[in-house]
């Protein structure tokens, strides 16, 4: 009962069993359905065949029935000329009611198109165009057709009762369908066989099928694409099966080609085939049966090794290494289970190694400073591969033979930074040959890099060489006072954590240039904004270190100052969009000019806002036109309304301008200028930044420098 539950609730047991049910069933429904396919193809083919053979059978029988018809048309024809048509009658053709059989009707016309009936009666005449006449009068025969959606069509013979006479008269004959078509027997059609002819024009001239009005037009288009052929198509949601071929009048009778379509209903033709379906199903079901009987034994049997192993490994996700699964079952399982044993024993040892690389990695990752990483590693490396001494060597980007060590030793348990080292050609190419590790044991002369540890008693040395884009950009060394033993897991362990060294060192270098690279960003476009008027040079660079000076002394946070340097070097990039002459201009802005200057600050915070990153120093660009009493613009904002870095840099912003040359006024000194922002504390600017400007500004008078 215990084994029944289990296979209900294993997926591995619905896996398996759903396996044999797949590897069972498919093959057999695939080889059914191959079969099928074949059968019904096989099918298919041999009735559109059969079609086609019928079909060309009645295409001879049509022309060997008109060939009757010509004799017979001029065996009257003969009886005409001796006889004149006013005195004319049935009885004078010895054969008219063998006629009959195949005419409808027959009659004459003469030259003033009056018809005169010589049996029967013809409903409308058709009209013969000059080109047909001439063809008459060559001696030869014309079929004539007449399309009649309202009832049956009608086919016609011509002739010239005298050829090469133009004012004779000319013999029409309406041919008996049912004697063109079918020879005289309607029924002579194979069984659940349906017959259509469409003329030039698709019309349908015959059709077994009593309610087809028209033949379908997408599937009549086939038709004139070659001499005969295969198709399908629907008539009264029926399928049907088809062949057709043309029959082509052109030449003995000037008449364009016939189609000859002739069609069987599927489900006659594929009949054979619906035994098969309907036992194919219960075929299908026994299988399934069988295969259910039999994979349920075979699952059971290996249903309780692969629940002990899986109680296994669910202790040992639980940390319980010390699990063992025991399997007596003579087969794989039992391997299997014994090297489950074996690998829960190495994970319990390597499980405190793979923590304590764990920890380090997630402290070295976080840190974008190259020497807290190597500080973490020497202090913690110990953990992971036991040693004596450990260091680490951190080799100078722009001279690639030359580092700083750091070193560690179990006594004094300390991090002391070692003299810069540096490494022989030699040294660096026996590195690059040993790029995964190197083992050395000490002899009379170490390589340079190797002295810090030689000189504290180390003489045995593995040697992690760290490369980055191919490039010697650090050394990890363990050092031993006697020989090791390592393990290859040791070796291994070890250079793993100096690969995620390599990592966070090339991810702080990557930071350290992304930082680099953006400010250089904003310093050229500093310059590109100041560019734009010859009175501005250097305007933003100058402001914004003077605004940093003023942070520094008003003890504002890094975040804050890393803030207000970006804040400063974009704070005119509204600029862009005013106009040289606006800028340039000597002397004093009209009012609309003026409105138009003080938009730039808007501008600049529009160009900046789509970058999330620079959201806190948009207040800077907009603010630092505001005046502390309300006074300035664009918003008039006053006090505590207006940013700290807004505050700021309209005191520096002011300075700069003041003591700068404008085109329209000369620089004011440098006293002059400190006086009048003294003057404006607490009207115009905020009274703190004022007085940390005068801080600085009196500094430097004395000759220091502010820091």
């Amino acid at each position: 009962m215990h084994i029944e539950k289990a296979f209900l609730r294993s997926k591995v047991a619905r896996r398996i069993f759903f396996l044999f049910v797949t590897c069972a069933i498919i093959p057999i429904t695939v080889l059914a359905i191959i079969c099928l396919t074949q059968v019904t193809n096989q099918l298919s083919n041999q009735s559109q065949e059969r079609l086609l053979n019928t079909a060309k059978d009645m295409e001879m029988g049509i022309r060997e029935r008109l060939f009757l018809i010509e004799d017979e048309m001029k065996m009257v024809a003969a009886t005409l000329r001796s006889t004149s048509a006013d005195s004319f009658s049935e009885e004078s053709l010895e054969f008219s009611a063998y006629l009959r059989n195949h005419f409808k009707c027959l009659g004459l016309i003469n030259n003033s198109r009056k018809y005169i009936s010589l049996f029967g009666r013809s409903q409308r005449t058709p009209y013969i165009t000059p080109a047909e006449k001439e063809h008459l009068l060559s001696g030869k025969f014309l079929i004539s057709t007449e399309y009649r959606p309202e009832n049956s069509s009608h086919v016609y013979m011509v002739m010239a009762l005298n050829p090469g006479y133009k004012g004779q008269e000319i013999l029409l004959a309406e041919i008996n369908p049912v004697f063109l078509w079918y020879g005289g027997h309607q029924d002579s059609l194979p069984a659940m066989t349906e017959l259509c002819i469409l003329d030039e024009s698709n019309n349908l001239l015959e059709s077994s099928l009593i309610t087809l009005e028209s033949f379908p037009e997408q599937d009549a288009i086939k038709l004139r694409a070659e001499h005969s052929g295969r198709f399908e198509w629907r008539y009264e949601e029926k399928e049907l099966l088809a062949s057709y071929r043309s029959v082509s009048l052109k030449e003995p009778y000037f008449m364009p080609t016939w189609a000859l379509v002739l069609s069987q209903p599927k489900s006659y033709v594929f009949q054979p085939v619906a035994l098969f379906k309907q036992v194919f199903p219960f075929i299908i079901l026994m299988s399934l049966l069988v295969v259910i009987l039999l994979s349920f034994g075979q699952i059971r049997r290996n249903l309780i090794p692969l629940e002990r192993l899986k109680a296994g490994t669910q202790r040992i996700a639980k940390r319980d290494f010390d699990s063992r699964v025991r399997v007596n079952s003579n087969d794989e399982f039992e391997d299997l289970a014994e090297s489950f044993n074996t690998m829960a024993n190495q994970l319990g040892r390597q499980f405190k190694a793979l923590m304590t690389i764990g920890e380090i990695d997630r402290t070295i990752l976080s840190a974008l400073d190259t020497k807290k990483i190597a500080d973490t590693v020497i202090t913690r490396m110990n953990e992971v591969v036991p040693c004596n001494a450990v260091t680490a060597t951190l080799l100078d980007s722009n001279a690639s033979n030359k580092g700083e060590t750091y070193i560690w030793e179990e006594k004094p348990n300390v991090r002391r930074l070692v003299e810069t080292v540096e490494l022989r050609p030699e040294d660096i190419q026996i590195l690059r040959d040993n790029k995964e590790s190197l083992f050395i044991e000490q002899n009379d002369t170490p390589p340079n890099y190797l002295a810090p540890l030689a000189k504290h008693g180390i003489r045995s040395f593995l040697i992690l060489p760290i490369f980055l884009k191919q490039n010697l950009a650090g050394i990890i060394t363990l050092g031993y006072i006697k020989p090791p033993v390592l393990s290859s897991e040791d070796v291994y362990q070890a250079r793993q954590l100096v690969d995620q060294v390599a990592i966070a060192i090339s991810n702080a270098h990557l930071i350290e240039e992304l930082n680099d690279l953006n400010w250089g960003t904003l310093t050229a476009l500093a310059r590109t904004i100041d560019a734009k008027s010859p009175w501005t040079a250097g305007h933003s660079e100058r402001v914004t270190k003077l605004a940093l000076k003023i942070g520094r002394a008003m003890g504002l946070s890094k975040k804050e100052m890393d803030n207000l340097h970006r804040g400063g070097l974009l704070h005119d990039i509204g600029k862009l969009g005013i106009p040289p002459a606006i800028l340039d201009k000597p002397g004093k802005l009209t009012p609309e000019e003026t409105h138009l200057m003080n938009k730039h600050v808007q501008l600049g915070a529009r160009i900046l806002k789509p970058i999330a990153a620079y959201t806190e120093v948009i207040p800077i660009i907009t603010h630092h036109h505001e005046r502390f009493d309300g006074s300035g613009y664009p918003d008039g904002l006053s006090e505590g309304a207006i940013s700290l870095g807004g505050h700021i840099y309209a005191v520096a912003d002011d300075f700069d301008a003041c003591t700068s040359e404008r085109p329209y006024r000369k620089a004011l000194s440098r006293n002059r200028t400190i006086n009048l922002l003294k003057k404006g504390a607490g009207s115009k600017y905020n009274p703190r930044v004022v007085e940390a400007f005068l801080e600085i500004m009196a500094k430097e008078e004395r000759g220091e420098k502010h820091k």
